[in-house]
């Protein structure tokens, strides 16, 4: 566990001169690297990145809430960022820097009018785990383990003005034009207010695991409403490890892949049958408990899918999609891939770029079974994003691509596919709910 933190920027003058002292930090970074660049043109952009990623890291941490969050989500992706901000972004997932426990008294005389000492009867003072948004404490009461989530302060009320200041930021890191970005950043904003809602995160929590009760190899907490506020979350705890931790247990293939079923089969069902999904797939967000159950433990995220998006598209997963016949330019169309104003020769591009995208990504569901333990089939998703990211018609198309629905979808497909790979699993993916050609 880090250093803890005594104290968070919550004013919007001092959450900005953070981000004026980060990005000045960058620049000096940029005139560093151009500097050497004069008396070695081979240098490459790796030093660059490393310098950036640590400035730029420390600082959000220090800030929490959205902008830490939006770097968590961002190194879930590996086809957005450099390995450097990769690497250093994951670190949100499990070890930002803690509150101090004066801090977490604060919070709760402030929502709860009573400290954890009046209402537990143990409540560790130092966070088990800290993240972008909140901090976990175990507690007991009753002669039952609890894990108690308590949201860091100021975080609410400073997100839209933190997307703002990250804008530039997220801007200069990921080589995108403004369309894709405010249609990125609008989508992320509403998702990041809805999951500082404690009380609309219990609500979605207890109804999801109420649904899901019936899946098999899942395990779920009970909630505590009656502890629980808007900025203060209680749960059971469970004892687990992470997968990466479970993984070095060395568990047999058979074990591997019973958890990625289970994995599968818990988005498949919300996806398809609830129409709503836990949207956060980032390795933190699970635990393997000692009798091999997959533990879900935060609902923070959740993402409602229109019925309209979805048909159109799972219309992408099927088959005849990829047909030479098929009517692939008014999907494109419905969808935003695609918009009234481009040019023939603007269409055929898009067209071929997005095709080639969801036959590979699609394939998963075109099959009965598919090995997620094919590191090859990862390697040529990693490539042609890389390659689509570079082309100079997709930075500098006038339009952002896409609709923002499949923002979240879109990460939830690669973070499950991202578990899945980290296992190694081979699995049963032909989903009842589609009818695939």
């Amino acid at each position: 566990m880090r250093k803890e933190q005594t104290s968070i920027p919550t004013s919007k003058v001092q959450r900005a001169s953070k981000f004026l002292k980060t990005g000045a930090k960058v620049g000096g970074n940029y005139i560093k690297h151009y500097s050497k660049k004069i008396f070695d043109s081979e240098l490459s952009r790796d030093e660059l990145d490393a310098d950036n990623a640590e400035d730029i890291y420390e600082s959000l941490s220090e800030l929490k809430g959205s902008a830490l969050k939006v770097a968590q989500m961002l190194s879930m992706d590996k086809n957005m960022l450099p390995t450097a901000y990769q690497d250093k972004f994951t670190m949100s997932q499990y070890s930002a820097p803690p509150l101090s426990y004066p801090l977490v008294v604060k919070t709760f005389k402030k929502y709860l009018d009573k400290s954890p000492d009046q209402l537990f009867e143990n409540f560790t003072t130092q966070a088990v785990n800290a993240a972008s948004i909140g901090q976990v404490h175990k507690a007991e009461l009753d002669g039952k383990e609890l894990a108690v989530k308590i949201q860091y302060p100021g975080v609410a009320d400073s997100i839209s003005s933190d997307l703002k200041m990250v804008r530039p930021i997220a801007a200069r890191m990921l080589s995108i034009n403004t369309s894709e970005l405010e249609q990125y950043i609008g989508e992320v904003e509403s998702k990041l207010i809805e999951e500082t809602d404690y009380q609309l995160e219990l609500k979605r929590s207890i109804e999801i695991t109420a649904e899901c009760a019936h899946l098999e190899g899942l395990k779920f907490p009970n909630y505590y409403p009656e502890l629980s506020s808007e900025r203060i979350l209680v749960m059971d705890w469970i004892d687990g490890k992470h997968i990466k931790e479970w993984l070095e247990t060395n568990p047999s293939q058979e074990l591997r892949n019973e958890i990625g079923q289970s994995l599968w089969d818990f988005y498949d069902h919300q996806i398809h049958n609830l129409k709503q999904v836990h949207a956060d797939p980032h390795p933190g967000n699970f635990l393997i408990t000692e009798d091999n159950q997959l533990g879900i433990i935060d609902f923070g995220c959740v993402k409602e899918i229109p019925l309209d998006f979805y048909e159109q598209y799972f219309q992408l997963m099927h088959s005849d999609v990829l047909n030479p016949d098929y009517d692939i330019e008014s999907l494109f169309l419905e969808l935003g891939f695609l918009t009234e104003s481009d040019t023939q020769k603007e269409k055929d591009f898009f067209v071929s770029i997005f095709k080639e995208m969801i036959e590979m990504l699609g394939r998963p569901f075109r099959v009965e079974h598919f090995d997620f333990g094919d590191d090859e089939y990862f390697k040529q998703i990693f490539e042609i994003g890389d390659r689509v990211s570079k082309m100079k018609e997709i930075r500098n198309s006038k339009s952002a691509r896409g609709n923002r629905h499949g923002l979240y979808v879109n990460r939830t497909y690669f973070g499950l596919y991202n578990l899945l790979n980290q296992l190694q699993a081979e699995i049963k993916t032909g989903s009842e709910s589609l009818v695939l050609s």
